[in-house]
């Protein structure tokens, strides 16, 4: 699966945060900012950082236009969570950021600018070493997420992402009858795959978020 702006790519290894664990985010005037002027400084600090332009994808759930922007005056989405993928500007290595600790998605892309910013300053004060070996971690995920990105769990499984554990065992349970290589006789079957691996990371997230 590629990479996409909208739905949201979310990385592969990356612990999400439980809804209940989600705070109010401060970033802006007053604690507001806008998704357009958000995503406006997020490419700004990936530009004064090097990364070109045309490498970067901010994904997330909002509704896009036909441009590529986030519609005006839509709902905010369940899931708010932001992923940030670029390109190394100096070796060419995928690499990406995310964050869903804040309830709305644009304070989510606040913090991953802020973050950003933070991590330039380090750079500033002679911290390069540490600045490279933080994205030498960030850089051990890109592969895998490129190669084998697969879609949320709660889209597999064809429920709510604020379901229960309950509801997320029933969708599981059926699927799981659906695709069994004893009934379609594939016993390497991606669709069976899929949602084995779905269900694991609901079961652990909803658990988790108890």
């Amino acid at each position: 699966m590629s990479i996409t702006a909208s739905p949201l790519c979310w990385p592969v290894g990356w612990k999400r945060t439980p809804i209940e664990h989600r705070k109010v985010g401060r970033f802006g005037v007053d604690g507001h900012i806008s998704i357009e002027k958000a995503g406006l400084r997020l490419r700004n600090e990936l530009r004064m950082l090097g990364a070109h332009y045309e490498s970067v994808i901010m994904s997330t759930n909002l509704l896009l236009r036909n441009d590529g922007q986030p519609r005006s005056g839509q709902k905010m989405p369940a899931d708010p969570g932001v992923t940030v993928y670029w390109k190394d500007p100096y070796n060419g290595a995928p690499r990406c950021m995310a964050c869903d600790q804040y309830t709305r998605v644009e304070q989510n892309i606040a913090a991953l600018a802020g973050t950003i910013e933070a991590m330039r300053a380090i750079e500033r004060y002679g911290g390069s070493s540490i600045i490279e070996r933080a994205f030498t971690g960030f850089a051990a995920l890109p592969a895998p997420i490129v190669a084998g990105m697969h879609r949320p769990w709660y889209e597999v499984l064809g429920v709510s992402a604020l379901c229960t554990l309950v509801d997320a065992r029933e969708a599981y349970m059926r699927l799981r009858a659906k695709h069994h290589p004893d009934k379609t006789g594939d016993s390497s079957s991606a669709e069976f795959i899929e949602v084995q691996r779905a269900w694991e990371e609901a079961a652990e997230e909803l658990n988790h978020g108890r």
